[in-house]
């Protein structure tokens, strides 16, 4: 499972024109899931994105987790970040878990994020054409592989 992570501001999330989703201060997360992924892989994005120590502190600098400062969570589900563009020029999608298998896991994921933070987790609408918006803070992004964890 990977995960792109942005600390924001504020983000949204809209469909057909419509906000599905919307958060204050907190993280963006762009959500991926593969074949292989499993409740293991879930959990491990869970607690590794949870305990990030990617907010700053009164001194500024980055000593606080999403814990610490009682953030909000924007989940969206993201197949492309499986892309593969080692031939040609057209991405492949090979790696991506294929729906019926994606929209349980990225369920799962935003449960157990929900319970891991103590509050809801706003959504995209899966497998939608999104838009999303976003102040990026800082900026912080981090890319999050549960295959590699660093």
């Amino acid at each position: 499972m990977r995960a792109v992570l942005q600390r924001v501001s504020h983000a949204s999330v809209a469909v057909s024109g419509q906000t599905v989703g919307r958060i204050g201060a907190g993280l963006l997360l762009l959500v991926g899931a593969e074949i292989e992924d499993r409740k293991a892989d879930i959990d491990w994005l869970v607690q590794k994105i949870t305990k990030l120590r990617v907010f700053c502190d009164e001194t500024g600098v980055m000593n606080r987790s999403l814990l610490d400062t009682g953030g909000d969570v924007l989940a969206v589900s993201q197949f492309t970040l499986f892309a593969s563009v080692k031939k040609g020029n057209r991405p492949s999608w090979s790696r991506a878990a294929p729906g019926a298998i994606s929209q349980p896991l990225f369920e799962q994921f935003v449960a157990s994020m929900a319970v891991a933070i103590g509050k809801s987790v706003p959504t995209g609408v899966f497998g939608a054409d999104m838009q999303i918006s976003l102040i990026n803070d800082g900026p912080v992004t981090l890319m999050l592989d549960s295959k590699a964890p660093e």
